[in-house]
């Protein structure tokens, strides 16, 4: 069942309310990463070296809060904690896959060749 809450602001158009949970610099980037699978805080802080441990830690609280991603958490010691994708999130999988594809055709328009600028990484290939 659909969570139906009491409206907190109106929208004058209906991106805003996906910028509002997928906005930012580092949310579309987490989620594309998840988008190939679960993920420990440690392996998305390796693939995304230029974001703070705080600020990964709030983007996860958030996407979580959201409802966009689930954190899994393992009864063992050491703790372990990994992110996926939800169903929720999953449907977001066109919006991000368009993203990259357009970056991409930006890149090439701005710079001719985007393995100069890409980082060599599974979602560059």
């Amino acid at each position: 069942m659909e969570k139906v809450t009491e409206p907190k602001k109106k929208y004058n158009i209906s991106v805003e309310a996906t910028l509002e949970v997928i906005g930012g610099k580092w949310k579309c980037v987490i989620l594309c990463h998840l988008t190939h699978g679960k993920k420990r805080t440690g392996d998305l802080k390796k693939l995304m070296p230029a974001i703070t441990q705080k600020m990964l830690t709030q983007q996860l609280r958030e996407l979580e809060e959201d409802g966009i991603v689930n954190r899994i958490v393992y009864n063992q010691v050491p703790p372990k904690v990994e992110y996926e994708l939800s169903d929720y999130g999953g449907s977001l999988k066109a919006i991000l896959d368009s993203l990259c594809a357009w970056g991409e055709k930006h890149i090439i328009k701005e710079y001719g060749d985007k393995f100069a600028v890409l980082e060599d990484n599974i979602l560059n290939r």
